[in-house]
């Protein structure tokens, strides 16, 4: 097994920090890269200028500031890693990602900010699981 390239799609959940310090001790076991993904809400296509570039921009913040305390937490773990925010459902752009970055190994956790009682897994990680083309390890 030659793991290199792992995939850590964070949203600022609890789960998501659990799947970050997973994904740095194996980085560290096998000296691998972390690319951390986050996915943002799509941009509204129905507002006109300037709406929809202010649109854009908190967007855009929002997503920067979601990702800045796991950059941190990255920076101090001294682990190699770059960052992607893509716009779009996190259940078909991880596995897109995955596959276009030719990810060995995507590290998630098992539920998101919505955390709805009672489920077992949560819908984005399922949706991973099943379409992706790389093993998919699920923290709690």
């Amino acid at each position: 097994m030659n793991i290199k390239l792992i995939l850590n799609p964070v949203d600022g959940s609890q789960h998501s920090i659990h799947s970050t310090n997973y994904a740095i001790e194996l980085t560290k076991l096998l000296n691998a890269k972390i690319i951390l993904m986050h996915c943002h809400e799509r941009f509204p296509i129905v507002l006109s200028e300037p709406y929809f570039q202010q649109a854009v921009n908190e967007i855009g913040k929002a997503s920067e500031e979601l990702v800045e305390p796991f950059i941190k937490i990255l920076e101090k773990a001294e682990v190699e890693y770059d960052v992607r925010i893509l716009e779009g459902a996190p259940g078909n752009k991880i596995p897109e990602v995955a596959r276009i970055e030719k990810i060995d190994l995507i590290v998630m956790g098992s539920r998101g900010v919505t955390d709805f009682t009672g489920l077992l897994l949560g819908s984005v990680a399922h949706q991973v699981l099943h379409k992706s083309g790389c093993p998919v390890f699920i923290t709690k």
